[in-house]
């Protein structure tokens, strides 16, 4: 194996970085993992967005630096290992990439998981969780219009597959079988579409909306059938994140309903100022950058909560989520990066996921034209 010391990659992070930075760059290189490394670029230890998620729930600042966060630790390959042990540690571990240390704490070699497998795809759990899921598909999707007049936004593409596809394709490679489908607009179309994906391994019932019901009227109307704790995502919504792990977050916690967080930076182009008494500057920020966590429309709910929906009536997941609140239930919150969530729902966040799903590379720094 090549003794040959990597002094510099763009997976390097210095221990002395943000938490809030280590983010930024693993949405920027599309990674889920990063190399932390001291001044010297001598290994210290990984830093898996898996940290980054534990750090967010227990409530430490993004701001925090990398070396004062407890990070778990991680399995890395020595320079004395065979490629074949290499092998197998990256399968047991499932990870992306794996770092060869020698003995003086310095990387030598990255191998990555198409290095030692080819195009053979990371698996993305170990784990398998059979939950129904259920998809809200019956929204008129007003905001992809004009597309939306002739095709149900559950139909339009998003690389090579449409985005109901997608969306079921992440719960199934978790384990999921059994999908509810509320539809309401152009259901036909969406029915027709759906039976001729149906295999084996997938069942699909239907959810007939006679009127809109909101993002959650629909549930009523599975009261009876659901009984296990189940999945509830809009449809148009595209997650990069291992399901599995929200699932296990949610049981982990007791709650009786978790809902995914995308976290969105967003810079001011203003200076901001803060007084105080007597009308004197007490800071001033030039342009500050705001990190806020928003509801990326994905939750995991318990089945008893479907008995607190209204029957044939117009209600909102957010009722619901108010509701388990005010009576003192568990709500969690599982945060996923700004980058890791896809919002297919309008234009603009439309165009940047079908440029990235296509693979271009300069989705990210997308600016649309102005009218």
């Amino acid at each position: 194996m090549s003794s040959k010391i990597i002094l510099d990659h763009e997976l390097f992070i210095s221990e002395k970085q943000t938490l809030l930075f280590a983010l930024k760059l693993m949405d920027k290189l599309g990674r889920k993992l990063l190399i932390v490394v001291d001044q010297n670029a001598k290994y210290l230890t990984l830093l898996s967005i898996g940290d980054v998620q534990r750090a967010i729930i227990s409530d430490v600042d993004l701001n925090s630096s990398i070396e004062s966060t407890v990070l778990e630790s991680k399995l890395v390959a020595s320079h004395v290992d065979s490629i074949q042990k290499i092998k197998k540690m990256m399968v047991k571990i499932r990870c992306e990439f794996m770092p060869v240390i020698d003995s003086e704490a310095n990387v030598v070699k990255i191998y990555f998981w198409t290095d030692l497998f080819g195009k053979l795809q990371l698996p993305v759990t170990n784990s398998r969780v059979d939950a129904p899921v259920v998809l809200m598909a019956g929204g008129q999707g007003t905001r992809l219009k004009p597309i939306s007049n002739v095709l149900p936004k559950p139909l339009i593409p998003v690389g090579d597959k449409t985005i109901i596809e997608s969306i079921m394709s992440q719960f199934s490679d978790i384990g999921c079988k059994h999908f509810y489908v509320s539809v309401n607009y152009k259901k036909d179309l969406i029915e027709h579409f759906l039976n001729q994906l149906v295999t084996p391994s997938i069942n699909i019932r239907y959810v007939y909306e006679e009127k809109p019901l909101g993002t959650a009227g629909a549930l009523a109307f599975l009261k009876d059938e659901i009984n296990q704790t189940f999945f509830l995502s809009n449809c148009d919504i595209l997650l990069q994140q291992d399901l599995s792990q929200l699932y296990d977050f949610h049981k982990s916690n007791n709650n009786e309903i978790t809902l995914v967080s995308a976290l969105k930076h967003h810079r001011l182009s203003y200076g901001t100022i803060t007084t105080k008494e007597d009308g004197l500057l007490d800071s001033l920020n030039e342009k500050p950058e705001l990190t806020f966590k928003i509801n990326a429309g994905v939750y995991v709910l318990e089945p008893h909560l479907l008995k607190e929906i209204p029957n044939n009536t117009f209600y909102h997941i957010t009722d619901l989520i108010n509701t388990v609140k005010e009576r003192g239930g568990r709500v969690g919150v599982f945060p996923v990066s700004e980058k890791s969530w896809f919002d297919i729902g309008e234009w603009p966040e439309y165009i940047k996921t079908v440029r990235h799903f296509n693979g271009d590379e300069n989705f990210l720094g997308l600016e649309l034209p102005h009218d």
